[in-house]
């Protein structure tokens, strides 16, 4: 399927104000990070308890019931969770709570949900899951994730330097750190938290960046080899590989972004951030295989001729 016939946009006409615009967003990411004390990080990370109740109707337990958040919360509170935060999980009749408590947790969720069944003398409410992380393990999975992320880069860079060549590498790793911190800056903005899950979309992320700047890059070395002994324009090189792989690009990434919004409107609160952060990866992802990867091949190359 192709969207674009023989198309012959010039994309690295264009790379200086690319490099700009990347700029602001990186030091708007890292301004936020900075005024937000760093990434808003979840209970998986912080530590804390994440719990799971269900409200059933006592005569019909198959009966759909909807549970106001706004009364739970008062509830919450008497119990120090002023915190806490509360949303629906899966269905209108379940909710999650995450609260900032890892010491006498059993206590505590018991007296909550026997508070619960005296607000809603009509409804079974049922413990259906409780996890607490000490404030170690969580310091430990924060550590364990920056160093998957950079482990990730290493091999990154290794890879594309075994296969292609060095500024392969380096423009590689450059759009990968690029979407990065793009999608945790974007998160930071909108003070989302950071979540085991989102560190799995995160990976995906750095998976999915370079597999299409990889495609790319594996056009431009074909290009290069057929004009080797040919005076031709490095540029011109470059925004001719980039359209040749322009309809794939387009088809793979509008597939996949269709695929993950039905996830975020349609897949529940479970999956919102999740499908969010991919939603931003895949975007920014896609742009920057064609305005941060490629382009800086052609800075090595103008600064060879210089040097």
């Amino acid at each position: 399927m192709r969207f674009f016939k023989n198309p012959t946009y010039k994309f690295m006409s264009v790379r200086k104000p690319a490099f700009l615009f990347s700029g602001i967003l990186i030091l708007i990411s890292i301004i936020s990070l900075i005024l937000h004390g760093g990434p808003k990080y979840s209970v998986d990370f912080r530590g804390g308890t994440f719990m799971e109740i269900r409200f059933e109707d006592k005569e019909n337990p198959e009966k759909p019931i909807a549970i106001e958040i706004g009364r739970l919360r008062g509830i919450f509170e008497d119990f120090g969770m002023q915190n806490a935060e509360i949303k629906h999980y899966g269905s209108m009749q379940e909710i999650s709570v995450r609260a900032d408590i890892t010491e006498n947790t059993d206590v505590i969720f018991h007296n909550l949900i026997d508070r619960l069944s005296k607000e809603y003398p009509d409804y079974n409410v049922i413990e259906m899951r409780k996890e607490t992380v000490g404030p170690k393990v969580g310091k430990e999975l924060v550590g364990a994730a920056i160093l998957a992320i950079l482990w990730a880069t290493v091999f990154i860079l290794l890879y594309i330097m075994w296969r292609f060549e060095l500024r392969f590498g380096i423009g590689a790793v450059a759009a990968t750190m690029h979407d990065v911190i793009v999608t945790i800056g974007i998160f930071s903005v909108l003070n989302i938290e950071i979540s085991i899950a989102i560190v799995a979309a995160l990976l995906t992320i750095v998976g999915y960046s370079l597999n299409d700047t990889i495609v790319v890059f594996d056009r431009i070395r074909e290009n290069l080899k057929s004009l080797r002994r040919q005076a031709f324009d490095y540029p011109a090189t470059i925004n001719r590989s980039i359209n040749e792989t322009l309809s794939r690009t387009i088809v793979t990434s509008g597939t996949t972004l269709l695929v993950v919004a039905v996830l975020y409107f349609f897949g529940g609160e479970v999956l919102k951030d999740f499908s969010f952060a991919l939603i931003c990866g895949i975007i920014v992802g896609t742009y920057s295989s064609m305005f941060i990867a490629s382009p800086i091949l052609v800075e090595f190359e103008r600064r060879k001729k210089v040097a």
